[in-house]
């Protein structure tokens, strides 16, 4: 494992995002990890009422990678270097779903990051979960199903080259898009698996030497996506189910990871910006704000979803090695 978070520390660093270093002992031993207030804090021009709510076990591999709520606000998650998925409760108590087999290889051949890791992940209606597994692996590489109180079945294969990463699921097309970092693309999957067929493999996708296309999610017209790479927020329109031309919204925004929407419009976004160790706000005219730092609690922000008022962010401490976390955020009333 300390291997695996210094090859991941070293690739970040390669590529632009600003990272802390953990010392040999930061994923064993979480709290010897030396990093400076300065290191993980940005500061916070319009700082959101927080706490953190719960805590995971970083020398277990609990490194929150995404985020999906039920409608009784348990947060399913996925543990990326555990292999596993999860839910927290409103209580904060963390109960295991499903863990992943580990590959033969143990996850080093798994493109870039050199360790298997679950990511994306999406809970529809009727409580069935959909995640994301990238392992290296073509044998368990894909698109996974875990229905409650089952064990995960995996419904769609995924190329062992790439990482399969972001999630999203549209109700209307009963289907799913995810990206895949490493291959620079989108892809879609039928709601009850099959194969994927490649959507878009724009080059506002691509990475430029370490991850591309990130985070993703569905609006009534168009998809959404981000480039940790390019720092960027895309708008790719959807044309009678086929993508558009891919338009930036936002730039600059360095290690963007994933984001959610504010309300029922695309005016306002909040997004994480995982080496920075940022929340930002992002509006209509691409123009961002930092929201919560380091300050806050924030140790490599990967994901956030929004519930009303409230505001749900994951740290993985991928670099950081200190204290993965979930906080909870309030949005000022409209």
């Amino acid at each position: 494992m300390r291997k695996r978070m210094m090859t991941l520390a070293v690739a970040l660093a390669a590529a632009g995002v600003g990272v802390v270093t953990v010392p040999p002992s930061g994923v064993a031993q979480a709290g010897a990890a030396r990093v400076t207030a300065v290191e993980l804090a940005a500061p916070s021009s319009a700082p959101l009422p927080s706490r953190i709510a719960v805590h995971f076990d970083l020398a277990n591999g609990q490194m929150p990678e995404n985020i999906a709520l039920g409608p009784d606000g348990t947060a399913y998650v996925t543990f990326a270097a555990a292999r596993q998925v999860a839910a927290v409760s409103p209580s904060g108590a963390t109960r295991i779903l499903a863990t992943l087999p580990a590959p033969a290889d143990g996850g080093v051949n798994t493109p870039v990051l050199a360790f298997a890791l679950t990511t994306g992940i999406v809970r529809t209606s009727d409580g069935t979960l959909y995640f994301l597994y990238a392992s290296g692996d073509a044998a368990t590489t894909g698109l996974y199903r875990l229905r409650p109180g089952r064990a995960p079945q995996r419904i769609a294969a995924l190329p062992a080259a790439g990482l399969p990463n972001g999630l999203a699921y549209d109700a209307v097309a009963r289907r799913f898009y995810l990206t895949d970092s490493v291959l620079g693309t989108i892809s879609t999957v039928p709601l009850e698996g099959g194969r994927a067929e490649i959507w878009s493999s724009a080059p506002e996708l691509a990475s430029t030497g370490f991850l591309g296309a990130n985070g993703i999610k569905v609006r009534p017209d168009a998809i959404w996506a981000t480039n940790l790479d390019q720092g960027t927020l895309l708008r790719i329109p959807l044309r009678h189910g086929r993508p558009g031309p891919v338009r930036a919204v936002a730039t600059g925004l360095v290690g963007i990871d994933d984001f959610a929407f504010v309300g029922a419009g695309d005016h306002q976004v909040v997004a994480a910006l995982n080496g920075p160790n940022t929340l930002v706000s992002i509006d209509a005219a691409g123009r961002s704000r930092t929201l919560m730092s380091g300050a806050d609690g924030l140790r490599n922000p990967t994901s956030v979803a929004v519930r009303g008022r409230t505001l749900y962010v994951l740290s993985a401490a991928y670099t950081t090695g200190v204290d993965p976390n979930l906080a909870l955020a309030t949005l000022p009333s409209c």
